[in-house]
């Protein structure tokens, strides 16, 4: 999911005074993200399953297979955002504050700064978020899997149990290693075309930096950015987290050998299976995460 800058924290009352005081960057944070799920979360399901069909033959996948249950998850989805955004928003928010302190808070931090602080916020939220990860990939991809492979998880919990039952407890992070990766891309590429484009709009006229045409726009360009700097990432990620060694059919060693036969065998171009359904995830998700924490900072006491 993409990641942007969280609302500053209004100065008009002591954060010892507000809701979390500390950890209201976390709070907010979190249940903007899983606000955001409940609206977007068909969109991600679409895009796992695209990036799995090829796997199974693109001939034998329907699309009543694509549209089925299209809510599968929804509860590894909403436990990722209480974990991975929680995470990613809140130590976001305390590296830019603590980085603007030692500078005198005097402006805004430079691009790169904001970026370095993203990137660093989204590695920790995807170690954070891997194991919800790992679940909600295998709760969306059961049905697009051949029979003999195919796993039927009652609930979240009853997931995370199978998975460490299978390969131990360090297989709750099985793809961590492009997950962070992804998790890193997306962070640096929203936050630097973010602030950007809503430069840009600013300064052409379009209305000021709390406008919903602004934020709007800002925020469906950094989609672009997204996809592009972070689909192949999450492509090996989902393919990684889908295995299940219980069935005999582990087909990659690891996320370099994950990319290379992929690449080989469907082409450089099924890296970015499920393009739109990707966008049509990260724009919107990222555009409802910055809106939601807005309100939740403005509504909060």
């Amino acid at each position: 999911m993409g990641s942007v800058s969280l609302p500053q924290r209004r100065r008009s009352t002591p954060a010892g005074q507000k809701v979390g005081g500390g950890l209201r960057p976390y709070v907010v944070g979190g249940l903007a993200g899983m606000g955001s799920t409940l609206i977007v979360q068909p969109m991600d399901t679409l895009k796992t399953r695209a990036q799995m069909a090829a796997r199974v033959g693109a001939r034998k996948v329907g699309m009543a297979s694509l549209l089925k249950g299209l809510y599968t998850g929804l509860g590894a989805a909403l436990l990722r955002q209480a974990t991975y955004t929680t995470v990613r928003m809140g130590v976001f928010r305390r590296l830019s504050e603590a980085r603007a302190e030692r500078r005198g808070g005097t402006g805004p931090l430079p691009l790169h700064e904001k970026a370095l602080a993203g990137m660093a916020a989204g590695f920790l939220g995807a170690l954070a978020g891997n194991p919800a990860d790992v679940a909600l990939v295998r709760m969306q991809a059961g049905a697009m899997l051949p029979p003999s492979e195919r796993r039927t998880y009652r609930h979240v919990g009853d997931a995370l149990v199978a998975v460490t039952r299978e390969g131990g407890a360090r297989s709750l992070w099985r793809g961590a290693g492009p997950n962070t990766a992804r998790a890193m891309a997306v962070n640096a590429a929203m936050l630097a075309t973010y602030d950007e484009v809503k430069q840009r709009l600013v300064e052409s006229g379009v209305g000021t930096e709390d406008s919903l045409a602004v934020q709007a726009g800002a925020g469906l360009a950094s989609g672009v950015a997204i996809v592009a700097c972070s689909l192949p990432l999450d492509f090996v990620k989902a393919r990684l987290q889908a295995i299940d060694p219980t069935t005999g059919s582990v087909p990659y060693r690891g996320a370099l050998d994950c990319f290379v036969k992929v690449v080989r065998a469907e082409g450089p171009l099924a890296l970015y299976s499920g393009a739109g359904a990707y966008y049509l995830r990260c724009a919107p998700h990222a555009l409802l995460v910055l809106l939601l924490a807005e309100q939740l900072n403005r509504r909060l006491p």
